[in-house]
């Protein structure tokens, strides 16, 4: 039997950065590790130039996520002002760069892509390394040092995390305990789809010991330098299940 903090994640809107250039900020399905991190430790108060902070809890945890829903995609057309470069200039605040010479200042496009209305349930476990507590986290997600959101500041919760430490033979397990806790009498209010799918790392096994329809891909998500915004690579694994699966598990 291992324990797992389990909490979920559901917001209006919610923005899981990938990989991108250009003008387009794209979103993916799912929270990845990153997210993950970045939001636990917001709520754990770990400054985001902590570089020890940060590291210290990215060796402390591994991540699964449900996805009960990915929600719908939204994309906003997106303007903002900003200064050109200048030799010996620097803008150490919003005020500051808006207050540059006209000539200065550029408008720069881009669209940014939101999930509408999706909702994730998120596995936390414990590694051998680790130096934080799954208790400590629990409690930082009850009374967060700082405001949680889900990827921008425009996209804060619509409810409670309702973290919980569950005790589960399996790691998907852990994650189906949604049905009986994550939204109880709330379900009707909301259209989930049949379908369901599971996120996790470690190995094809670490779902449930049966490494049968299981996908990998390596994903960038890894966070490597909060200074130079570095991401490395890890291997994620996936398993597409239909509802009705699931249920039958329990």
């Amino acid at each position: 039997m291992t324990e797992y903090l389990v909490f979920r994640l559901y917001a209006p809107l919610a923005s899981w950065g990938r990989a991108t250039a250009g003008g387009t900020r794209l979103t993916a399905t799912h929270p990845g590790r990153g997210a993950i991190i970045g939001l636990l430790g917001a709520a754990l108060g770990i400054r985001r130039d902590d570089n020890a902070g940060q590291q210290a809890l990215g060796e402390s945890v591994c991540v699964a996520v449900k996805q009960r829903s990915p929600g719908f995609l939204l994309r906003d057309y997106h303007t903002a002002q900003v200064p050109s470069a200048q030799a010996k200039v620097t803008y150490r605040t919003r005020r500051d760069e808006l207050s540059a010479p006209g000539k200065a200042i550029n408008t720069i496009l881009s669209s940014r892509d939101y999930r509408c209305d999706g909702l994730w349930t998120v596995a936390i476990s414990a590694t051998a390394s680790a130096t934080i507590s799954l208790e400590v986290m629990e409690k930082a997600l009850e009374r967060p040092y700082f405001p949680l959101f889900l990827g921008r500041k425009s996209c804060p919760l619509a409810a409670p995390v309702a973290a919980r430490r569950v005790p589960a033979e399996t790691l998907r397990a852990a994650l189906d305990s949604d049905f009986e806790h994550i939204l109880p009498g709330e379900k009707h209010l909301l259209q989930l789809p049949d379908e369901v799918m599971y996120y996790w790392e470690g190995s094809a096994k670490c779902l449930d010991g049966d490494d049968h329809r299981v996908e990998c891909n390596d994903v960038w998500d890894q966070p490597l330098s909060r200074d130079r915004w570095q991401f490395g690579p890890r291997v994620e694994y996936r398993r597409f299940v239909r509802d009705t699966d699931a249920k039958e598990q329990h």
